[in-house]
């Protein structure tokens, strides 16, 4: 067991990191950003060794996004732990052209420049992704259906590249999905009635 540990440190570290900082944001807190970029920077060395690019190269966009959330949730109007929001009906197909439009760009990348065996799914998961990381930084509650889609993919992907403890944390992490939503949920439902409570007559 421990020359495993030691063997496939960089996927533990990986999956450590990750798993706290899902649950982190599950719980609203801003230390889900720093944990984050740590863990960008440890799945980066992962993926790309994995040959698995456009993974890899989302954790670099992730790192860029996860000072933009940290910003968001210290100086933003997101700053508030109680502040949770709906997206917005004018926003939903612009994510949505952003997913397709996103994916479509990385397919061509990945299938003329890379040896990539998964290059679809890689493409199609990592612009997904980018979507809901804008989505988590804005505290728009459905970025947890947006995550849950891309972990069950990414799955699949690990299991395909044999990255099985990244198969294993995805796994984790469709379940601290689940503990997210309902935890904003529950939290975007005391508010309402707070504020219903507080509401002159």
């Amino acid at each position: 067991m421990l020359d495993w540990l030691i063997a496939e440190w960089q996927q533990v570290l990986g999956f450590v990191t990750g798993a706290v900082c899902v649950l982190l944001a599950g719980l609203r807190n801003v230390w889900t950003y720093p944990i984050g970029i740590a863990n960008n920077v440890v799945l980066f060395v992962v993926f790309l060794g994995a040959g698995v690019y456009a993974a890899a190269g989302l954790q670099a966009v992730y790192l860029v996004m996860g000072v933009h959330g940290w910003w968001r949730w210290t100086r933003g109007e997101e700053q508030s732990r109680t502040y949770i929001a709906s997206t917005p009906r004018r926003a939903v197909p612009w994510l949505v052209l952003a997913v397709i439009a996103g994916a479509a760009v990385l397919v061509w990348v990945l299938t003329s420049f890379t040896d990539s065996e998964v290059a679809v799914a890689d493409a199609l998961t990592t612009s997904a992704s980018l979507v809901a990381q804008y989505m988590l930084n804005r505290k728009w509650i459905q970025n947890w259906f947006v995550w849950i889609g891309v972990d069950v993919v990414i799955i699949g992907i690990s299991i395909v590249t044999g990255l099985w403890v990244i198969a294993a944390l995805y796994l984790l992490f469709i379940g601290l999905c689940v503990f997210g939503f309902t935890s904003w949920r529950r939290v975007a439902a005391d508010e309402r009635e707070r504020e219903r409570v507080e509401a002159p007559a």
